[in-house]
């Protein structure tokens, strides 16, 4: 080989990307001990762009297209270096490939559940999932805030970060659009267009552009999830107290009837009865006395003060065995009390 030939293989004629792994989004062109040939080839193919960095600083951004590297195509390279206008020798300088082709099904999700406050029930704790996608829109933000001077920056490297900023944002919409949770469901794509729109300047600020957002499931943990179905069971029976507490024995009987039968057999199934009868006989006796309707509380003049005491104790022994609440018994206990006055 000639001394002729060993020094031209040092220069550069043609600066392209292949781009045989679909799972890089930066490609840096290896230069070592090599220089770019004025007047070369700057390939860059569709759904690419390059960025040239002179010593750390960002220079000249290059689209789809073939480009002749000159002065006056590279201007701000130019500018870095003081070339001026009859510059014509090889030069050095760092090219980045970026793949701006969009990454379509890019999973998110919460590994832990969010608490967010719902105007009907509160504080709930919830769960949920979907997809994204983006695509490289700025390669020189891109370069700055995330990949750097790497050789390779794949899609995996960036997953994490962008999952955090999705759940960290999601509470704030769903907070922001003001949708009820048992509404959230049958709202999902509008509620995916809010968390799209609180997240477009966050990806921005990467050098991102956000095309997507879709929400395919909000739900409850399951503990909650029970406590909402016996909310959701109470609405059903509107205001109605003595309903209410016919449908929560409705519930509990079954418990009780599991729970006091694990002897096995006849004899346990029997004593899983008896505590279901004798809790459906302990709310007979509350309703009878303390869950008159209007009708018949209106015809009663007074109420004597042993059988609110009677009534209170019986609501005091569901309360105990979690049929009631904390609310529903003070609620009750009041509206007993106020029988006395």
């Amino acid at each position: 080989m000639s001394l002729r030939s060993a020094i031209k293989k040092q220069f550069i004629d043609i600066l392209q990307w292949t781009e045989e792994d679909e799972d890089t989004l930066v490609w840096r062109y290896p230069m070592d001990g090599m220089e770019i040939q004025h007047g070369g080839v700057l390939v860059v193919r569709e759904s690419q762009m390059a960025l040239f960095v002179n010593e750390g600083k960002v220079a000249d951004v290059f689209g789809p297209g073939t480009y002749k590297l000159t002065t006056r195509t590279l201007p701000v390279l130019t500018y870095l270096k003081n070339w001026d206008k009859l510059f014509a020798s090889p030069f050095k300088s760092d090219v980045y490939f970026f793949s701006t082709r969009m990454r379509l099904d890019q999973r998110w999700g919460t590994s832990q559940p969010l608490t967010v406050r719902d105007p009907e029930f509160g504080a709930v704790r919830i769960r949920s999932f979907g997809n994204y996608t983006y695509r490289i829109a700025d390669p020189a933000v891109f370069h700055q805030s995330i990949s750097g001077t790497r050789d390779v920056y794949p899609v995996s490297d960036l997953d994490g970060q962008l999952r955090g900023l999705m759940i960290q944002h999601l509470s704030t919409s769903i907070g922001k659009s003001g949708i009820p949770f048992l509404d959230l469901t049958a709202q999902q794509h509008r509620l995916a267009q809010l968390l799209k729109d609180e997240l477009v300047s966050e990806f921005s600020k990467l050098g991102l552009a956000l095309e997507a957002v879709t929400i395919q499931n909000v739900s409850l943990p399951d503990d909650l999830q029970k406590v909402m179905d016996q909310k959701i069971g109470m609405g059903m029976v509107g205001d109605n107290m003595a309903r209410f507490l016919q449908y929560q024995t409705a519930q509990a009987i079954p418990a009780f009837a599991e729970g006091s039968g694990e002897g096995g057999g006849l004899a346990g199934a029997g004593v899983g009865l008896g505590a279901g009868v004798a809790m459906g006989q302990t709310l007979a006796g509350v309703m009878a006395s303390g869950f008159q309707t209007p009708a018949a509380t209106s015809s009663t003049a007074t109420v004597s003060p042993d059988e609110v005491v009677a009534t209170l104790e019986k609501l005091g022994d569901l309360h105990r065995k979690g049929v009631l609440t904390d609310a529903e018994f003070s609620a009750k206990k009041a509206e007993l009390l106020s029988k006395l006055r």
